[in-house]
């Protein structure tokens, strides 16, 4: 791995990483203080629930499997958006993150929602359908990648499960496909790079490089009969 590439390896996980940490701060408050903070949730189409589009990522249940299940992936997520779609990762994460909790505000059951698994499951689905819909082969990679460690998860947005917030799930990887057609034309500079070597060489080929008359392929037959019969009336032998 050049320097170049290991400095950005760096950066991208200098975020997860501190995203992270303040979850697991927030979440060993809990657990040491016994004070719940679900509170600070999303609580649907409510004022007092608008500040959840916010904080509701940050906030897990007193269950520390809740949080346990989702460091992993949102790290993975993050890194990777962070380290291969650089040009558009900061903004791409925002949008991710305010319009998933925006939607589960507008959308959601009349409950309090917390926890990070909507905002993965839009940082999931962005990775996913850039490979899907990019086709270039880092993206169809990444999305292979997405597809064998994470394809348990499209479980999580089927309605009704007891304890579970399917609409964050369900809305998260909506916005991730949205977040991805909005930023669908901003490529990166190793896909520029890639594009432009994949453009076709134009070479311009006279026509002593065809075995066959390129009128064969190129004309109809009378047209050709014509031309023929103005050949030899033009021809002296």
């Amino acid at each position: 791995m050049s320097k170049l590439s290991q400095s950005r390896f760096y950066q991208s996980i200098r975020l997860p990483s501190l995203v992270i940490l303040i979850l697991w701060i927030i979440q060993g408050f809990q657990m040491f203080t016994g004070l719940n903070l679900g509170w600070l949730g999303v609580y649907p189409r409510h004022e007092v629930g608008i500040k959840g589009i916010f904080l509701s990522p940050f906030i897990h249940s007193q269950d520390v499997m809740h949080l346990i299940n989702n460091s992993v992936p949102l790290f993975v997520g993050l890194a990777m958006i962070l380290f291969f779609y650089e040009r558009v990762a900061a903004r791409a994460i925002i949008l991710i993150y305010l319009l998933t909790g925006l939607g589960v505000w507008l959308f959601g059951r009349t409950v309090l929602h917390i926890g990070a698994s909507g905002v993965i499951y839009g940082l999931i689905s962005f990775i996913f359908w850039n490979g899907v819909f990019r086709r270039n082969i880092k993206s169809i990679v990444l999305a292979l990648i997405i597809l064998m460690l994470y394809s348990g998860m499209f479980l999580g947005v089927l309605p009704n499960q007891p304890g579970i917030s399917w609409e964050s799930h369900l809305i998260g990887a909506i916005v991730g496909i949205l977040v991805y057609f909005i930023f669908r034309q901003q490529l990166e500079s190793d896909e520029a790079t890639m594009n432009e070597e994949d453009e076709p060489l134009h070479i311009q080929n006279s026509d002593e490089d065809f075995f066959l008359d390129r009128d064969t392929f190129e004309k109809p037959k009378s047209q050709r009969n014509q031309n023929q019969s103005d050949w030899f009336s033009d021809s002296t032998f």
